[in-house]
């Protein structure tokens, strides 16, 4: 790896990230490798060069920040193959790799070769006019989200599944909206609202209702050659698409919002000692702590 790329959150004009950027320099330096980092972050150190917005002149990727900062940067590295290394900065980091304080040690093992990838099921989401045709396409690490548009108000959303182009009607239902979540993005958004826990490696995804207005709906899982098809039953709802809580845009009367698996998975940098259930103990504290004395 002879080039390190580096995104990072907000402004990111803060001292934290200057004093991470500088600890992946050192460790940069130490193995032969050069650094660049996305424009905003330039003025930080003066031993860092402006990165390519397409991101193809990187060999690895470093985001500083949380979880959010992470699937920016995946969105960046989507349909190439380059490591993604995430750095928490903020306060989950459920889908970051190390802390802040630990990246230069991090980034050394992985530059010595000390690290494995676990390759991100991905989703893609289409939304179709009524006679078929593609109008929008996007692509999520996380999950893709239908919920209403402006003032909050219950919908009514229908539901197909099936493999392609052979879709079976699963019903109907009232409520807030549906999460699509893959088994990286079941610990977010769809986690809030009730879905299972699936780890990473599985090949499925979820299809999560957000707060429906009766006992009977619950949570899918699917196989991952599956699809499932979104539509609205309300002729006045007005309908907006979220993927990965960022990217999206409104749902015309009459449209419907088609996802399926993505042919493309994120590659993201593990060390040695981590692990999906390690994460769920530190993160979201699985675990007993015995009374004093025992």
């Amino acid at each position: 790896m002879e080039r390190i790329g580096v995104m990072g959150r907000g402004s990111g004009t803060g001292d934290e990230t200057r004093a991470v950027l500088g600890e992946i320099v050192l460790a940069a330096l130490d193995y032969g490798a050069s650094v660049v980092v996305e424009e905003k972050l330039v003025g930080l150190s003066p031993d860092v060069a402006t990165m390519e917005a397409d991101c193809s002149d990187i060999d690895l990727l470093l985001s500083l920040g949380g979880d959010g900062t992470l699937l920016r940067a995946a969105r960046a590295v989507f349909g190439r193959d380059t490591p993604l290394l995430g750095v928490n900065l903020g306060s989950l980091g459920f889908l970051t790799s190390v802390s802040g304080s630990g990246v230069g040690v991090a980034l050394r093992r992985v530059l010595a070769g000390e690290f494995g990838v676990e390759k991100r099921l991905t989703l893609e989401a289409s939304v179709l006019a009524p006679d078929g045709s593609v109008r929008r396409s996007y692509r999520s690490l996380n999950d893709v989200v239908v919920h209403s548009a402006g003032a909050a108000h219950i919908l009514r959303l229908n539901l197909q599944v099936g493999a392609v182009k052979e879709l079976e009607e699963v019903g109907s239902f009232y409520g807030d909206g549906v999460i699509v979540a893959t088994p990286t993005g079941s610990t977010a958004y769809s986690l809030s609202a009730g879905g299972p826990i699936v780890v990473p490696e599985m090949d499925c995804f979820l299809v999560t209702p957000i707060l429906p207005h009766t006992l009977a709906v619950r949570p899918l899982v699917l196989p991952g050659g599956e699809e499932i098809a979104i539509s609205s039953l309300g002729s006045r709802d007005a309908l907006y698409l979220t993927t990965d809580g960022h990217e999206g845009g409104p749902i015309e009367p009459r449209e419907r919002v088609v996802v399926r698996m993505g042919t493309f998975r994120v590659p993201l940098v593990r060390l040695p000692e981590h692990s999906f259930f390690r994460t769920l103990r530190q993160k979201l504290s699985w675990a007993v702590q015995p009374p004093d004395g025992r």
